[in-house]
């Protein structure tokens, strides 16, 4: 039998520095990073990539507790393994009755025709993604882009007659959701990938000047006295907010009535947070908005570049409201240059900075033909999220002690080139996916309008005691637009 693959705790231990090297932070405290056998067969470094940034949280979150209490966090342990289940959290959720449970959420490429990898003229491959399942909008205007009806061989045939950067470019003036699959060197040297390598994997912009701000806090809850509007969805903005929630920030989670989703993941990411309803094109909404931004610490979004601008809620916007804000923003592509407007994906991110072509151990047969693959979990847009609750956390504590508002931004793709750069294993990969028993043991479980339902827990803990969820997931708009408090 062959020995599982282990976690690289010499680099994760690295990474945390580095990360906190960002704000020019050291290390308060050791970090003992527990677990061992990796989950998912990828090169990539995965578990190492989620425990080090969940281990610098919690430096950060020692940092405030110094600052804002007598209290003192002296002891953190990260469960590596249990960090790594985390990036497809979402999947590893247990309900006790099934008629009550979520739908069994279908890949693109199972809800349409028009989604997955296509070859294109020029033997360049693309992935086209279909956008939210409930979404059939996205994926009709893909079949009517390329004037063929649904059905997967006349895709194929119409994308086989059009070169791959030609069709990416077709795809990005309509609005839809498509890339051509690109190498780690052709994304490094392309535009936008020197955009991204021009800037770090957060982002932490000063955005007005003010004074220091005290913070209470305390060891058990660090960000307690945090509120936080929550206005993302899918996937990386929600986990930001739920990180935040499991160091005791207070969470409202802003929602269009209507717009699509995808419930497993509401289910996952909703964990800890109250939930309403407030319509952005009607001006009553907007203004209990505003309202709510006036209370508010943390605003964060995860629309396109211009589209909150556009509804009165960008960050000049935000920031003229609540000058002590810190204005998280979470996209697909980078906040630079002409992708920035692009919708995407964690598939998309994958495929254009050279993750799928790596996975699919990528190759040439003398045609040009490419084999690229996916990654087992959803690695970029949770390591996003936590990365974005970082941001925060680091804006904080520079709040704190020199005051200003802060601008956060962070993308998928530049944590896709953060997590490339960290290096890659040698093929075998010998995982293990967690058995039952542990996931029993890793479960807090919750009563919740799906039913009895088991959900992995924070990976983190401090001073001797596991992080906890605060509350139970619940459905969109549940509640009243206020926070608790």
């Amino acid at each position: 039998m062959n020995s599982k693959t282990q976690l690289d705790e010499p680099l994760t231990q690295t990474a945390l520095s580095e990360l906190l090297a960002m704000q020019g932070i050291e290390k308060s405290m050791p970090v003992d990073f527990t677990g061992g056998d990796v989950c998912f067969e990828s090169p990539f470094h995965c578990g190492e990539a989620a425990s080090s940034v969940l281990a610098a949280q919690t430096q950060l979150a020692a940092q405030l507790c110094k600052l804002g209490s007598k209290n003192t966090i002296n002891e953190v342990t990260i469960n590596t393994r249990l960090a790594e289940a985390s990036l497809v959290s979402f999947a590893l959720q247990s309900f006790a009755d099934q008629n009550k449970a979520p739908a069994t959420r279908l890949s693109p490429e199972e809800r349409t025709p028009a989604a997955g990898f296509f070859t294109c003229q020029d033997g360049r491959v693309v992935y086209i993604h279909s956008s939210f399942p409930d979404h059939s909008q996205h994926s009709d205007a893909i079949l009517q882009l390329l004037g063929v009806p649904a059905d997967r061989a006349a895709v194929s045939n119409a994308l086989a007659k059009l070169p791959a950067r030609k069709l990416e470019e077709k795809i990005a003036r309509a609005g839809l959701c498509g890339a051509m699959v690109r190498t780690v060197t052709e994304w490094d040297e392309s535009t936008a990938g020197q955009l991204l390598a021009a800037v770090p994997v957060v982002e932490l912009i000063k955005i007005t000047d003010g004074a220091p701000r005290h913070f209470l806090s305390s060891a058990t809850q660090p960000l307690a006295n945090l509120k936080v509007l929550d206005l993302t969805r899918v996937l990386a903005g929600p986990v930001c907010a739920r990180s935040l929630g499991s160091f005791g920030a207070d969470v409202l989670h802003i929602r269009g009535k209507g717009l699509p989703n995808v419930e497993a993941f509401v289910t996952d990411t909703s964990i800890g947070k109250k939930s309403a309803y407030l319509n952005l094109k009607s001006e009553n909404d907007r203004e209990a908005l505003r309202g709510l931004v006036k209370q508010s610490h943390v605003f964060s979004q995860g629309y396109r570049s211009g589209v909150m601008e556009k509804l009165g809620f960008g960050v000049e916007q935000v920031a003229q409201l609540n000058p002590d804000i810190i204005y998280v923003s979470i996209n697909c592509y980078g906040h630079q240059g002409e992708w920035c407007q692009r919708p995407g994906w964690e598939q998309l991110a994958q495929v254009v900075t050279g993750m799928a072509t790596h996975q699919g151990d990528f190759h040439q047969d003398g045609t040009g033909l490419t084999k690229p693959a996916l990654q087992p979990s959803a690695l970029n847009d949770y390591t996003t999220g936590y990365l974005a609750a970082l941001g925060v956390m680091m804006a904080k504590r520079r709040q704190v002690l020199e005051g200003g508002g802060y601008w956060v931004r962070v993308s998928l793709c530049r944590t896709a080139m953060w997590v490339q750069q960290l290096g890659s294993r040698d093929f075998p990969v010998h995982a293990r996916m967690p058995h039952p028993a542990e996931l029993q043991s890793w479960y807090q479980r919750f009563d919740t309008a799906w039913g009895e339902l088991a959900a992995l827990s924070p990976a983190i803990s401090m001073n001797g005691s596991a992080l906890q969820w605060p509350a139970p997931p619940v459905p969109l708009g549940t509640h009243g637009a206020r926070f608790s408090t």
